[in-house]
C-alpha cells in the first residue's frame, strides 16, 4: 500500500503550491505584467494559429485548382491534339504510293500513339473528380479501340465496315477528351468557391478575435494602473521630505511588492542618514582635539596673529623660538611688544614677524640655528606664520656646494664634451672640453639655454642629425628608461669626426656626451676595409664580393639582370717563377688596375685569390653584353707590362654565367662561371666561354674520373698492355711498346686517351709514369735478351728532371740493361723551356737509355729538334703510314723521313701498319721498324712470348694479319 500512498501525497503537496506559487507572482509588479503578457500572447497566438490553418487551407484548393485542374486539361488537350495528328498521319499514309514514305508515316503515327499514351496516363493521374478519371478512362479505351481498329484496317484491307469502326471510336475519343475538359474546369471553379468561403469566415473570425483582444488589453492596463500609481505617489512624497532634510515623518507602509520594498529601502536610508550626521558631528569634536595635539607635538613653531597684532595662539616649538617656556607666553600678548626682548634672539623673531610678507625668509638665531618663516595672511586679517628649523638643511648645502666645486673640477677636465639640459630642455651643466670641441668660448653657451639653439651652435658647418622643430623631445622619447642610448656622429668641417650620445636622466631631462672620435674612425675604418678588400691589390675581396651578388640578386625582380665573369690568368705562374713574388704582385696590381679601367662604376671587380679575378656586369641585358667585355678585357690584360725594368706578358681566360638563367645564389653563379673557365681554358686559354648545363655535367663527369684515377693507383688498377715492334732487317720482333691500360671495376678497360690527360693535369701522371717504368722494365726483364721495351714519357715528368730520378729508380729496381729501355717522347715536351729539356735529354743519355721521338711530323717545328738533340729513333706518325698505299703525298713524306733518319744516323719506326701493301712498302722504302694491328693488338704480358715466338719464326713473307 505505501507506494501508491506516496504519488498521492507527493501531489497533493503540488496541489497546495501552486495557489502560493501563483499568489506569490500576483503580489509583484513583474509577476503581474508576466501574467497580462501571457493572456495576451496566449489571445494573439491561437488567433495567429487559427489564422495560418484557414490560410494553408485556402491554399491547397488554390493548388489544387491551379496546379492540378490546369495541368490535366493541358495535358488532355495535349492528347486530343495527338489523336487528331494520328487521324491525318494514317489519312495520307493511306494515300501514300511510295513504300519508304508509307514506312516514314508509320513511324510517325508510332511516335504520336507513344506521346498520346503518356499525355493521357498524367491526366488521369490529376484529375480532381471520379467524374473527370471516368471520362479520362473512357477517352484512354476509346483510343486504344481506335488503334486495334487501325491494326485490323491494316490486315484485312480498306473495307467500308473498318473505316466505319474508326470514325465511331474517334467520335467517342473526342467526345470523352471534351467531357474530361469540361468536369475538370468545373472541378477547379468548386475549389476556388470553396477557398472563397474559407477566407470570408476566416476574416470574420479573426475580427471579432481581434476585438476582444483589445478590449482584454485595455481592462488589464487599467487594473494594473490602479494597482501602481497609488503606491508609488506616497513613495515619491516620502523621498521628497527625505531630500528637503526632514528626517523625522513616518515612512508610509506599503504592500509586499516592489513599491513596499522601495519604501522600507526609504526608512532604512533615512536612518543611515541621520546615524551619518551623528557620527560626523563627534569626528569633528575629535578632529579638533587631534589638532591641538598635532600643534604641540609639531617641529614647526607656529604663531597666530589677529587682525589687532595680538597673537592668539602658540605651541611649545613657538614659545621655545620666541624665548618663553612651553605654556607661558600671556595670551592676548600684543607681538610688537615682543620686539624689545633681546634674549635667544626673540626680538629678533618678533621683529622678522612683523617685517615678514607672503613669501618666506630666512633667520639665524643667536644660538646658531637657523629658521625660514612662512606666514599666511588669514580671512580676519591677521596671519598665520610657521617657524620651520632649517639648520640641518643649510648644512647640507654648504656640503653640497662643496661637491659641486669638486664636480665642476672634474667635468672641465673631462675628455668628453657634456651638456646636461633639464627637462623643459634647458641648458644647466655644460663643461670645458665641449667648447674646445666645437670652439665655442663660455659666453656663447650661458646657463638656460635651449636646446635647439645649443645643437645649432654645435652643428655650424656640420650635418647635425637633430633639426627637428622638437629635437629635444624626439631625443628624449628615443632614449627613455629601459632603452640604450641614442648615438649619432658628427663630421665637423675641418674633417673630424664627433660622437653624440643622448641619454634620459631620472626625473626628466637629457644628458649629451660628445668624443672627438676621428683617429678611432680611421682605424675602424681601415680594418673594416682590410676585412672586405684584397690588400694587394685594393679589390673587393671573395667575401664582399659575394655581398655584392646577394645585392644584385636582390635586385633581379626589379628586371636587373646581371652577368658574372670569373678570370684566370695565363702564365702567370711563369712570371711568379721566373722574375719573382715582387714582379708577381706587382703585375697582380697592373691587371687590377686595367680591370677597373674596362668596366662601369657600377659594375664590381674583386680579386678571388691568386691570380683569379671576378666580375659583376650589371644590367647584362643579352650575352653580347658580356660578350664585348670579355673581348676588352682579353685584350687589354694580354697587353705587354713593364714592371720595375722587366718585361712580361700574360694571357686572360673567362668563364661567364648570367643570372638568373644560370642561377640566383652566390655559390651557383661562382660555380657555374668556374665552370665556364674550366672550359675556356681546355680550349686553349685566352679565351672565354659562357656556361652551358652540359659543360657542368661534363665537369661532374670529369670530376669523378679524377676521384677515381686518384683510388685507381692505390687500388692497383693499372696494367700495361705491349705492342711488338718488327724489325725489318732482323726479320724478327726486335721489342715491345708499354701502353698503360686502366681495368676500372664498373667502365672496364679504359683506354689511355680518355685518362691520360687528366692524369697529366691532376699531377697523377708522375706516380703513374713512375709506376709504368719500374713495371714494363721489371717485365723485360723476363724477356730473351736483345728485346727492348719502349715506354712513352709525359712532358709533365719532365719538370725538375723526376723523370731521370724514375728511370734510374726502375733500372736499379729490375736490373734491366739501360740498353733495353727506350723512352718515347712528343715534341710537346720541348714546348715550355727548350734548355731545361735538353738537359734532362742529355741526362738520360748519359744513363744509357735510347731516346726516340714520337708522331713526327705531326708538330709545327720537328726539324728543329732533331738538329737540337741526337735522338736515337724517329717513330713516323700513322696518319702518314695509312696513306702510303694511295696516291698522295704521305709516300713521299715517308721516304723523306727514312732518308732523313739514315742521313742523321737514326732509326725510323713505321706506326699504324694494318696490311700487307703497307708493311711491303716501308719494307722497300727503307724503314727499320713496324708497328700495328697487323702484327698484334696490344696484350697483356702473359702473350709476349707467344708474339716473339710466331713473328720470329715467320719470315719476311708471312702476310698473316690480325683482324
Amino acid at each position: 500500500m505505501t507506494p501508491p500512498e506516496a504519488p498521492m501525497s507527493t501531489g497533493s503537496r503540488r496541489r497546495r503550491t501552486l495557489p502560493d506559487t501563483l499568489g506569490a507572482m500576483l503580489g509583484t509588479i513583474r509577476g503581474r505584467i508576466v501574467i497580462a503578457f501571457l493572456v495576451m500572447s496566449t489571445i494573439t497566438g491561437a488567433l495567429g494559429l487559427s489564422a495560418a490553418s484557414s490560410i494553408r487551407r485556402a491554399d491547397e484548393l488554390v493548388s489544387q485548382t491551379f496546379d492540378r485542374s490546369l495541368m490535366s486539361i493541358n495535358y488532355a488537350r495535349a492528347a486530343a491534339t495527338d489523336f487528331a495528328g494520328m487521324r491525318a498521319v494514317e489519312a495520307r499514309r493511306w494515300l501514300m504510293r511510295d513504300p519508304a514514305a508509307r514506312t516514314a508515316l508509320e513511324e510517325r503515327v508510332v511516335s504520336l500513339q507513344q506521346s498520346l499514351a503518356e499525355d493521357l496516363a498524367i491526366a488521369v493521374e490529376r484529375a480532381q473528380s471520379d467524374r473527370a478519371t471516368e471520362a479520362a478512362r473512357a477517352a484512354e479505351q476509346a483510343v486504344s479501340a481506335w488503334t486495334a481498329a487501325r491494326s485490323k484496317l491494316s490486315d484485312q484491307g480498306r473495307t467500308e465496315e473498318a473505316y466505319a469502326d474508326l470514325d465511331r471510336y474517334a467520335a467517342i475519343a473526342e467526345e470523352n477528351f471534351d467531357l474530361f475538359i469540361n468536369h475538370t474546369a468545373g472541378d477547379g471553379f468548386i475549389y476556388r468557391q470553396q477557398a472563397r468561403a474559407i477566407v470570408a469566415r476566416e476574416t470574420q473570425i479573426n475580427l471579432f478575435g481581434t476585438l476582444i483582444a483589445v478590449l482584454l488589453s485595455g481592462t488589464v492596463a487599467f487594473g494594473l494602473a490602479r494597482r501602481i500609481m497609488r503606491p508609488l505617489a506616497e513613495a515619491s512624497r516620502a523621498a521628497s521630505r527625505i531630500a528637503a532634510g526632514d528626517l523625522s515623518g513616518t515612512m508610509p507602509t506599503g504592500s509586499a511588492d516592489e513599491i513596499g520594498t522601495l519604501l522600507v529601502a526609504m526608512g532604512v536610508m533615512r536612518d543611515n542618514i541621520r546615524q551619518a550626521m551623528e557620527q560626523e558631528v563627534a569626528q569633528r569634536i575629535s578632529a579638533e582635539d587631534q589638532l591641538a595635539d598635532a600643534l604641540e607635538t609639531s617641529r614647526e613653531g607656529i604663531v597666530v596673529v589677529d587682525e589687532a597684532g595680538r597673537i592668539t595662539l602658540t605651541n611649545s616649538q613657538a614659545d621655545d623660538y620666541l624665548g618663553f617656556a612651553a605654556g607661558t607666553l600671556p595670551a592676548g600678548s600684543a607681538i610688537a611688544s615682543l620686539v624689545a626682548r633681546s634674549a635667544a634672539g626673540a626680538g629678533c623673531l618678533a621683529r622678522a614677524l612683523l617685517d615678514a610678507r607672503e613669501e618666506r625668509s630666512e633667520l639665524r638665531l643667536g644660538d646658531g640655528r637657523w629658521l625660514r618663516i612662512s606666514r599666511n595672511a588669514t580671512r580676519s586679517g591677521g596671519f598665520i606664520a610657521v617657524c620651520s628649523d632649517i639648520t640641518l638643511l643649510k648644512e647640507q648645502e654648504a656640503t653640497l656646494q662643496s661637491t659641486n666645486l669638486r664636480l665642476d673640477t672634474a667635468l672641465d677636465n673631462m675628455s668628453q664634451g657634456l651638456c646636461l639640459f633639464d627637462a623643459d630642455g634647458r641648458l644647466i651643466v655644460v663643461n670645458r672640453r665641449y667648447c674646445e670641441i666645437f670652439g665655442l668660448g663660455p659666453a656663447q653657451l650661458p646657463l638656460g639655454l635651449p636646446y635647439r639653439e645649443v645643437a645649432a651652435l654645435s652643428s655650424a658647418g656640420t650635418a647635425y642629425a637633430h633639426e627637428e622643430p622638437d629635437a629635444f623631445a624626439l631625443a628624449l622619447a628615443e632614449t627613455a628608461p629601459g632603452r640604450p642610448s641614442d648615438s649619432d656622429f658628427l663630421h665637423l668641417g675641418d674633417g673630424r669626426v664627433v660622437a653624440v650620445s643622448h641619454k634620459a636622466v631620472h626625473g626628466g631631462g637629457l644628458v649629451a656626451t660628445f668624443e672627438d672620435v676621428t683617429e678611432r674612425r680611421e682605424a675602424d675604418a681601415r680594418i673594416a676595409f682590410m676585412a672586405r678588400h684584397d690588400v694587394l691589390t685594393g679589390l673587393p675581396n671573395r667575401a664582399m664580393f659575394g655581398e655584392r651578388i646577394e645585392e644584385a640578386v636582390a635586385h633581379l625582380g626589379r628586371g636587373s639582370p646581371f652577368a658574372v665573369l670569373c678570370l684566370d690568368l695565363d702564365r702567370f705562374k711563369e712570371v711568379n717563377d721566373t722574375l719573382g713574388h715582387p714582379v708577381g704582385d706587382a703585375l697582380l696590381r697592373a691587371v687590377a688596375d686595367r680591370l677597373r679601367a674596362c668596366v662601369r662604376e657600377v659594375d664590381t671587380v674583386a680579386r678571388l685569390g691568386g691570380d683569379e679575378f671576378a666580375i659583376i656586369l650589371a644590367g647584362a641585358e643579352k650575352p653580347q653584353d658580356a660578350a664585348v667585355l670579355a673581348r676588352r678585357i682579353i685584350d687589354v690584360v694580354s697587353a705587354p707590362y713593364d714592371l720595375d725594368g722587366h718585361r712580361a706578358s700574360v694571357g686572360v681566360s673567362i668563364g661567364i654565367c648570367f643570372a638568373p638563367g644560370d642561377g640566383t645564389t652566390c655559390d651557383k653563379l661562382l660555380k657555374n662561371a668556374d665552370v665556364a673557365l674550366y672550359r675556356a681554358k681546355a680550349d686553349g686559354r685566352g679565351t672565354k666561354r659562357f656556361f652551358e648545363v652540359e659543360m657542368d655535367v661534363s665537369l661532374r663527369a670529369r670530376r669523378a674520373l679524377e676521384i677515381d684515377l686518384r683510388e685507381a693507383l692505390e687500388r692497383e688498377e693499372f696494367e700495361l698492355h705491349y705492342q711488338p715492334i718488327y724489325d725489318f732487317r732482323g726479320r724478327r720482333i726486335g721489342g715491345f711498346e708499354a701502353l698503360v691500360r686502366w681495368r676500372h671495376p664498373v667502365r672496364g678497360l679504359v683506354p689511355p686517351a680518355e685518362f691520360i690527360a687528366v692524369a697529366e693535369e691532376i699531377g697523377l701522371i708522375v706516380p703513374l709514369g713512375a709506376w709504368c717504368l719500374t713495371t714494363a722494365c721489371t717485365e723485360a726483364m723476363r724477356w730473351p735478351d736483345g728485346i727492348k721495351v719502349a715506354v712513352n714519357v709525359s712532358a709533365v715528368q719532365f719538370r725538375d728532371e723526376i723523370i731521370v730520378e724514375s728511370v734510374r729508380a726502375a733500372l736499379a729496381k729490375s736490373r734491366l740493361p739501360p740498353g733495353r729501355l727506350e723512352l718515347e717522347i712528343t715534341e710537346s715536351v720541348l714546348l715550355k723551356d727548350n734548355l731545361a729539356t735538353l738537359a734532362t735529354l742529355y741526362a738520360l743519355r748519359r744513363l744509357g737509355v735510347r731516346i726516340a721521338m714520337d708522331d713526327f711530323g705531326t708538330g709545327y717545328s720537328s726539324l728543329s729538334y732533331l738538329r737540337s738533340f741526337p735522338f736515337d729513333k724517329i717513330k713516323i706518325d700513322q696518319s702518314f703510314v695509312r696513306d702510303i698505299t694511295s696516291k698522295t703525298d704521305s709516300g713521299l713524306i715517308v721516304r723523306a723521313v727514312i732518308g732523313l733518319g739514315l742521313s742523321l744516323g737514326m732509326r725510323t719506326t713505321g706506326e699504324g701498319i694494318e696490311t700487307q701493301e703497307q708493311f711491303d712498302r716501308l719494307r722497300c722504302e727503307g724503314c727499320d721498324e713496324g708497328q700495328g694491328y697487323f702484327f698484334a693488338k696490344p696484350g697483356p704480358a702473359r702473350d709476349v712470348p707467344r708474339m716473339i715466338e710466331r713473328w720470329s719464326s715467320a719470315g719476311t713473307g708471312n702476310s698473316r694479319a690480325v683482324a
